[in-house]
């Protein structure tokens, strides 16, 4: 399903509404669940109302169930990346918040934001948040897909990627500590 999009993201998501035809909810205690959004009971195909976007019903639903001290937290913390998203720009996107502001958000809150950036760049709503097990690194959190999110051999496989990544970094790092170039980039 090709996903229509706006052509410009609000000036200031705090004051975001929802665009487009009014949207079904689904049960409300459904929507302020802890775990809304890490189940794959929903999908696209149940909740995107023709011509709207799922990443804005993704994001009224949160506004629905969030505090708003967080909702807001959390727009501030999506909306370059979002905006990047919406302009396909290229380069990496980070979801942060600079100063001490940033070392406080919950992980909920880090949680939902990548949830977020997931949404509007697959224009799934089943996406979860799992923690995968590496042997390098230790535990990493990633956001997958509900069938991958399931599925051990996948996880494993994930997994192995993630720490020959890692290899492949640490070997990098390496060269360029002996070769005098910089290694914090």
């Amino acid at each position: 399903m090709a996903v229509n999009r706006r052509s410009s993201w609000p000036a200031c998501f705090e004051q975001w509404r929802p665009h487009g035809p009014a949207i079904p909810v689904p049960d409300t205690d459904a929507i302020k669940s802890p775990t809304f959004g890490h189940t794959n009971l929903m999908n696209e195909s149940e909740l995107s109302p023709e011509g709207g976007r799922p990443v804005d019903l993704y994001l009224d639903l949160l506004r629905i169930r969030m505090s708003p001290a967080d909702y807001a937290l959390l727009l501030r913390m999506v909306e370059p990346a979002l905006k990047a998203v919406e302009d396909q720009s290229a380069g990496p996107i980070e979801l942060s918040l600079e100063g001490a502001e940033g070392s406080t958000v919950s992980q909920e809150i880090r949680d939902e934001a990548s949830l977020v950036l997931a949404v509007a760049v697959t224009g799934r709503l089943d996406n979860q948040i799992v923690e995968i097990e590496t042997e390098e690194v230790g535990p990493v959190r990633i956001v997958t897909d509900a069938d991958t999110a399931v599925d051990p051999d996948r996880r494993r496989e994930i997994a192995d990627f993630i720490g020959e990544r890692h290899r492949q970094d640490e070997e990098l790092r390496g060269i360029a500590e002996v070769s005098g170039l910089p290694t914090d980039v």
